[in-house]
């Protein structure tokens, strides 16, 4: 399953760390009947990023209740130790972090041995330099506009600029990786982010919990 964007498409993914647990079947069906293009998950160990979030187990849950392309975002000290334990929950692309613990390459192509999407992050402190030797590996670039562990988290502006960035060193090289871009998305940063070369946008506590939830995911999706 592709999720490569059509060209001048904006994708939109909420972040289901935003949803309402309680009642998660009905907040899934909501979003994808809005246009949710991608649902995006969160995963914390509470060793890389002071939090804990969701993990195999639930993510299988999710999977049982939408055919829409989920993107696991494995924010985590080991993603080496648990990648088949995610790809058996269902997910359709794993992103790891620069920063984490394990040989990047090998993951990497874990991830990709079994049909999946394989992206890469950094944190907003992190230097690009760090993970352009993989570029022309991975599939996916997220870029995190907070520091990761917390959602409700104000924009980190310098996530533009690696946005530009990267969009620039996909075109001067042919690579073929889409940039994603999470924390602190609304409108107004989602055009920011949209206008330097971001291709998905992930949102969540703006997103989810507002009270014209459709309204804003449209304006997201319409942004070019």
């Amino acid at each position: 399953m592709s999720w490569l964007p059509q060209q001048g498409e904006t994708v939109v993914a909420p972040s289901l760390l935003a949803a309402d647990f309680s009642n998660l079947k009905q907040e899934l069906q909501k979003l994808a009947e809005a246009g949710a293009d991608i649902f995006h998950l969160d995963i914390m160990d509470g060793h890389f990023v002071p939090n804990i979030t969701m993990g195999p187990f639930i993510i299988k849950a999710i999977r049982k209740s939408t055919d829409l392309f989920l993107d696991a975002h494995l924010m985590i000290s080991r993603p080496d130790l648990y990648i088949d334990r995610f790809i058996d929950s269902g997910v359709d692309a794993i992103t790891v972090h620069v920063e984490c613990d394990c040989q990047i390459d090998a993951v990497l192509k874990q991830i990709r041995s079994h049909g999946k999407q394989a992206g890469i992050s950094l944190k907003p402190g992190t230097a690009i330099e760090e993970i352009i030797p993989y570029l022309s590996e991975v599939d996916l670039v997220l870029v995190m506009s907070v520091e990761p562990g917390f959602g409700g988290q104000s924009f980190d502006r310098s996530a533009v600029d690696k946005i530009a960035e990267l969009h620039r060193l996909r075109s001067e090289n042919d690579w073929n990786y889409v940039i994603s871009v999470d924390g602190g998305i609304n409108a107004d940063t989602g055009n920011d982010c949209v206008k330097a070369g971001a291709d998905i946008l992930i949102s969540g506590s703006w997103l989810i919990n507002s009270d014209n939830m459709p309204e804003r995911m449209s304006k997201l999706a319409s942004l070019k």
